[in-house]
């Protein structure tokens, strides 16, 4: 009589592993610009099989970019005691972590390409900007400047891939970038005391928590100016609208801030919301004339 020998991992333990590896990638971030950047795609013309090839492009970059960061950050965040990382707690292996990074690079690299060569190489620029952040630019006073590039590079990304190969307006680039300055302050927010307590010293760790809060809006809210005035034709009404809603949101964060540290952060998001939805307005508009 001869028995089975049991499988090293059970599907207990897989499960938990899966589940960390999909929580280290970061799901928030990766969804919410995978989402933006192929409803831009849709919104200045890119076919359907264009729409999915720019999904799929973004979706692998954003994924490498969270496993990188959580596999580089795992000694910081195990010593900071941040339990709710998936690496630091122990449910999935920073080994592991490494290998999900690079697999999803290495299928960034064709998909990516497959929206043209140029279009193609402004993705993988401002991908291989991000893993410059997470492989040391974060502890420096130039972090803000990977967000920048990353940001930056989405309109290109989408309307070098269209016919003709244009390339995208000022404006729009410039917008996404002042966008991606404004992620940057947000994100690291509720992290800087301790990043600093880990050595992380980045721009927004020298500025301070309260330098980073107050200033949080002010790249959002010049992204949102550059969107309505921008563009040749006139702002109209939805562009003031839209302008003076994120002052609104700006003006009553700063006033309410007091009252609550979220308050400013929340204000912030909203106005990146204004920003995203009149980016995605301009359509067709954010080629180069």
């Amino acid at each position: 009589m001869t028995t089975s020998r049991p499988s090293r991992l059970g599907p207990g333990p897989l499960l938990r592993a899966v589940r960390g590896l999909l929580l280290a990638c970061h799901p928030g971030p990766t969804a919410a610009v995978t989402v933006l950047v192929t409803a831009l795609a849709v919104a200045s013309g890119r076919d359907a099989a264009g729409c999915a090839l720019v999904a799929a492009a973004v979706l692998t970059g954003q994924l490498s970019i969270g496993w990188c960061n959580d596999a580089v950050d795992a000694a910081r965040d195990a010593a900071a005691g941040r339990t709710g990382k998936p690496v630091a707690s122990g449910a999935v292996s920073v080994r592991t972590v490494w290998a999900a990074a690079i697999a999803a690079l290495v299928l960034c690299v064709p998909l990516s390409l497959a929206s043209g060569p140029a279009a193609g190489a402004v993705h993988l620029v401002g991908v291989a900007a991000a893993w410059a952040y997470d492989l040391g630019l974060k502890a420096t006073v130039l972090s803000w400047l990977p967000y920048a590039v990353g940001f930056g590079s989405l309109p290109g990304f989408v309307t070098l891939g269209l016919p003709g190969h244009p390339w995208p307006a000022w404006w729009a680039v410039t917008a996404a970038a002042l966008l991606g300055c404004g992620a940057h302050l947000a994100n690291v927010l509720p992290d800087i005391p301790a990043d600093l307590a880990g050595g992380v010293r980045g721009w927004p760790q020298r500025l301070g928590t309260a330098r980073v809060r107050v200033l949080i809006p002010v790249p959002l809210l010049a992204a949102t100016a550059l969107l309505v005035f921008g563009p040749p034709e006139p702002p109209g009404v939805g562009g003031w609208a839209a302008l003076a809603t994120a002052v609104a949101f700006t003006v009553g964060g700063a006033a309410l801030g007091r009252c609550s540290p979220r308050v400013p952060f929340a204000a912030a998001i909203a106005v990146a919301s204004v920003d995203v939805v009149l980016l995605l307005a301009r359509g067709t508009a954010i080629t180069a004339p």
